[in-house]
């Protein structure tokens, strides 16, 4: 059985005549109610704590997340914008040229190499400016 501790409280006169109406129904008492309502409030009360503990810290994670995704339809965008004007100026190469499709696949080996260097070091191209990071005659 639970330990009850006694207590002794003032109640405005119209809170206490609602207590005594929902006490004088069948199978109700003060002190359940008085117990159900407390326990109501402090459960309350202790989401309101992690709200406040929380809630900025979630705010500022769903902006960074906002930005990150901003940022993501960008590159997206950049990169369709990007091969769709290299495809419509760059003649195609004829079946039998073999020098240019050994060129084409040099600066394409030194393209993914050049992410990878960029990835694997953290950096930007575009923060850091146009061409910033680049590694020049590749």
């Amino acid at each position: 059985m639970v330990e009850k501790i006694r207590h002794q409280l003032f109640l405005p006169k119209p809170v206490s005549d609602r207590l005594e109406a929902l006490a004088a129904k069948p199978g109700a008492s003060k002190s359940a109610i008085l117990a159900d309502a407390v326990t109501a409030w402090l459960n309350r009360r202790g989401a309101s704590e992690l709200e406040d503990r929380f809630g900025l810290r979630l705010d500022r994670m769903t902006a960074a997340i906002g930005r990150l995704e901003r940022d993501g339809h960008i590159q997206l965008e950049t990169l369709a914008l990007f091969v769709r004007y290299e495809l419509a100026i760059q003649a195609p190469l004829a079946e039998n040229d073999q020098a240019g499709r050994a060129i084409a696949a040099k600066r394409f080996e030194a393209f993914i190499a050049q992410v990878g260097r960029q990835i694997a070091a953290g950096r930007r191209t575009i923060a850091d400016g146009f061409g910033g990071g680049t590694e020049s005659g590749q």
